[in-house]
């Protein structure tokens, strides 16, 4: 009989996983932000993406590419 021992791969502490910041923002419904950030609900991007919103977009903030595309292809809303 043999053993062996496994070994933890080695992984860069510099990056870390547990940092909620997002890679890149999406398009959501408007009315189901606010909702999200208080009750912690998901909520559903223009591309299918569903999650809960933790933090809001800056001017500047990368952009999914998927949402981006859907959005330029809405017809303008009632407040426009």
């Amino acid at each position: 009989m043999s053993t062996e021992t496994l070994t933890k791969p080695e992984t860069d502490s510099s990056e870390s996983t547990d940092d909620d910041t997002p890679k890149m923002f999406h398009y959501v419904r408007k009315n189901k932000i606010a909702e999200s950030a208080v009750m912690g609900t998901h909520v559903v991007a223009l591309c299918g993406e569903v999650f809960p919103v933790t933090r809001s977009a800056k001017p500047g903030s990368p952009v999914c590419p998927a949402c981006e595309e859907i959005y330029k292809g809405l017809r303008p809303g009632k407040d426009k």
